[in-house]
């Protein structure tokens, strides 16, 4: 089974940091209460840069560090749920802005997942030869979305972008498997907001009992305990099926680079995989989560710190709004 090859990694980190102080501030909080709850300490925020150009920094980097330019891109795939454009999509302009025309852009929205569902259409294309060397990335600016009034939310999240370079590994492992629970869309959402200024356009009764305040209009929604639950049984699950499909134990894996969405359920999906937390990665307590950006800029930040070392198993495992999952285990 043919895989992927990273040629190259980068990522974006935004230059404003907000501390749990700066929080304890305007909202009933601590450090103390954001710690202990989340694993948290501080969090990057982009104050002004658009969610396109933190992608664009961050394929711009792993194109060069890949020792490549961006007219040898054939195909750029990118993750977000928090776009600054309806159309075009965030891959054509992040082609734009690094002159990567004329290759073909995809967006793709598995919100938190997401960098996992880019990073298995980019081997599906490379495995049918489609394209030969794709850009892979995650760019999220979730603090557009957070309502900082609450303080269950508003604590957890941070923006950032992350991608790789990859062409095809030939001979070399690759297995996924991905899901979704489409039911439960009210445990994580974040609807789109219109203005109603449409004279033909009635009331939207979709959820009205439910979406029923201008916060819930506008603003990410989280049932934290139903997403613990959900996370923590679906990623375990996730690589308990790709470990059986591959006649891979956990213990043959050399690294897993979960979600980073709080210390807690990576803890208790850890437990639960019976996996040795010497072989996870974590970065949420300076960066908080940056929903599919995490997985992407933690292999960069591992890139970097020369912990990636050729031949290296490599799980990534996330979940997301939707609810969706998945994971993958490949060779590096």
């Amino acid at each position: 089974m043919d895989g992927i090859t990273i040629l190259g990694t980068g990522e974006y980190v935004p230059d404003t940091t907000a501390t749990n102080e700066m929080f304890a501030k305007f909202i009933d909080t601590s450090d103390e209460w954001i710690t202990t709850r989340t694993g948290i300490k501080e969090r990057k925020i982009s104050s002004s840069t658009p969610n396109f150009m933190m992608g664009a920094q961050a394929g711009r980097q792993a194109v060069e560090n890949a020792g490549l330019t961006p007219k040898d891109i054939d195909c750029i795939i990118v993750s977000t749920c928090t776009p600054d454009f309806f159309y075009p999509n965030t891959a054509c302009l992040i082609q734009n802005v690094l002159g990567a025309q004329p290759c073909a852009c995809i967006d793709v929205n598995t919100a938190c997942t997401g960098f996992i569902t880019a990073l298995d259409l980019a081997r599906s294309y490379l495995a049918m030869n489609v394209y030969k060397t794709i850009l892979v990335m995650a760019s999220e600016r979730l603090t557009n979305q957070i309502d900082y009034e609450d303080r269950g939310s508003c604590i957890l999240f941070g923006d950032g972008a992350g991608a790789v370079v990859v062409q095809k590994g030939e001979n070399k492992l690759y297995y996924s498997h991905s899901g979704a629970e489409g039911d439960m869309l009210e445990s994580l959402y974040c609807k789109v907001y219109y203005d109603k200024n449409n004279p033909f356009h009635k009331e939207d009764d979709f959820l009205k009992d439910k979406i029923d305040t201008p916060q819930k209009e506008r603003y990410l929604q989280m049932d934290g305990r139903a997403v613990y639950k959900f996370a923590v049984d679906a990623m375990a699950g996730a690589v308990a099926k790709i470990c059986a499909d591959s006649g891979f134990s956990l213990d043959d894996i050399d690294l897993v680079v979960p979600h980073q969405a709080n210390l807690r359920i990576i803890q208790a999906a850890i437990k639960k995989m019976n996996v040795d937390e010497s072989k996870v990665y974590t970065n949420l307590e300076t960066h908080g989560n940056t929903s599919s950006s995490c997985i992407p800029m933690c292999l960069a930040e591992l890139d970097k710190a020369g912990r990636l070392k050729r031949g290296m198993r490599i799980c990534l495992v996330g979940f997301g709004g939707g609810l969706t999952y998945g994971a993958t285990i490949f060779e590096y």
